[in-house]
């Protein structure tokens, strides 16, 4: 089966206590799925999740979206900060196969203009090989709604270009939100 035939699969992970415990109401998955809708303009099939700070749970729930159900990309929101509770990128490194520190130097750099508490923010990307030797980019976002936005719109441009070096289907965007980068064919 050739590359394009694969459905473009996409997983989103909300980390929150109290969201998953029904104290106040999920904004991050609504948030992060809105954004990737305006942003990736080819159809994709989405699974989300929302789980409580908890290091094990979160790190079955990446293993899980990237090695059985296929996702090509997985994007957390939640659990970047300092707090000891904050515990989603210790997850998401312990199970990552390479990282990819440049996703979370520029997401930084972009809230840093906002903020100055951004470098609080322990935002990362990895990559997490399945079996078929097929790659999943794993991007970590801040819990901030509007940090959100901002990170993803930064980082965009060079997930369809990462996803196609990881053997993913390719995708294309919305170029009146946001314009993928790929070099162009040597000649």
């Amino acid at each position: 089966m050739n590359a394009s035939a694969i459905p473009f699969k996409v997983g989103v992970v909300t980390t929150s206590d109290r969201a998953s415990a029904g104290v106040y109401r999920d904004e991050g998955t609504p948030e992060v799925v809105g954004v990737l809708r305006e942003m990736i303009r080819t159809p994709f099939e989405l699974h989300t999740h929302l789980v409580p700070d908890e290091r094990p749970l979160i790190e079955a729930r990446l293993i899980d979206l990237v090695d059985d159900v296929g996702c090509h990309l997985v994007v957390t929101t939640g659990g970047t900060g300092p707090a000891l509770r904050d515990v989603t990128v210790d997850a998401t490194l312990a199970i990552s196969h390479k990282l990819m520190p440049g996703f979370g130097e520029l997401m930084r750099k972009v809230s840093l203009e906002k903020v100055p508490t951004a470098i609080l923010s322990r935002q990362e990307a990895v990559i997490r090989y399945r079996g078929d030797g097929v790659g999943a980019l794993i991007v970590n976002l801040p819990g901030a709604i509007k940090a959100i936005r901002e990170c993803l719109i930064a980082v965009m441009p060079a997930i369809p270009y990462c996803l196609d070096l990881l053997g993913a289907p390719a995708i294309d965007t919305h170029e009146d939100v946001v314009k993928a980068f790929r070099p162009k064919p040597k000649p």
